[in-house]
């Protein structure tokens, strides 16, 4: 006798399988803490200057790059949470930002503008450390500022290449991965983000309440809070009272994207007051 099968159990588990299907696409293509749609708003000019003729910043590439990395902004539920948010795309925004000067009332809503430092183009020798053993430049190769955070020097990206792509030559021989792989250059920013270098913190520590300043950051003046990750990212240049666009634009992007996502920017937002790392 041939078995028939139930009509009923047929369709159960037809829609029972377009719901697995739809929950691990969502797993895939969505970030809990920002939709594709709210991604868009944030980023209205997202994908102009040098590649505006080949899009490369994307909410998919952003979020898939964040699956690499599970401990990134994890917990969906705490205001910690969104500021941190916050900063970090305040961060990349800054480093990618490509706004007039002459029309502030827009300028902060030019992030991922760019993908790479316009004036290494054609490479800058610079951003190589020749004094480094264990991540030694390629002669002929640039390391300068690429993707959301624009990583440089020859040091961050073999780190960043033998964490992630498990050898270290893989980014030492082809920097310019960061400048052609969207998810890999997302990848790339948010491993700077979670990962400390001695003797600084990580910018997710500080901005997730986690980080306790030792002795020489309190002596320093570094105090947790937006004023840290400045000093992380870029302290010599911006931080002990430098007088310089760099920290005064960075500081407003951090407030801008506050004030888009509703999120009070908490303490210690300045790092005039604080001494540079290495200083």
């Amino acid at each position: 006798m041939k078995f028939r099968p139930n009509l009923l159990v047929i369709v159960f588990g037809f829609l029972l399988l377009q719901s697995c299907a739809a929950v691990k696409k969502e797993e895939v293509d969505s970030f809990p803490l920002l939709t594709e749609t709210e991604w868009n708003q944030l980023f209205p000019h997202i994908n102009g200057g040098d590649s505006a003729n080949t899009p490369f910043y994307s909410y998919t590439a952003f979020v898939k790059a964040t699956k690499r990395f599970p401990t990134f902004l994890a917990d969906t539920n705490s205001e910690l949470t969104k500021r941190e948010l916050a900063a970090f795309l305040a961060t990349i925004s800054h480093e990618t930002g490509g706004g007039d000067e002459k029309d502030m009332e827009h300028f902060y809503d030019y992030g991922l503008y760019y993908k790479q430092e316009l004036a290494c183009l054609n490479g800058c020798e610079h951003y190589s450390d020749t004094t480094d053993i264990n991540y030694p430049p390629v002669k002929g190769k640039s390391y300068h500022g690429r993707g959301p955070i624009q990583l440089s020097w020859n040091y961050n990206y073999g780190m960043f290449s033998e964490m992630v792509l498990k050898n270290k030559d893989s980014l030492l021989n082809h920097p310019d991965l960061l400048a052609s792989d969207p998810e890999l250059s997302f990848a790339a920013a948010i491993w700077f983000w979670i990962t400390p270098q001695a003797p600084k913190p990580s910018c997710h520590e500080v901005m997730s309440g986690k980080w306790v300043p030792t002795d020489a950051d309190q002596i320093a003046g570094r105090k947790p809070g937006f004023g840290a990750v400045m000093n992380i990212v870029n302290g010599g240049l911006e931080c002990g009272g430098v007088e310089s666009v760099r920290n005064k634009y960075r500081l407003q992007y951090y407030l801008a994207f506050c004030k888009k996502m509703k999120v009070d920017p908490g303490p210690n937002i300045s790092c005039n007051s604080q001494q540079p790392y290495g200083q």
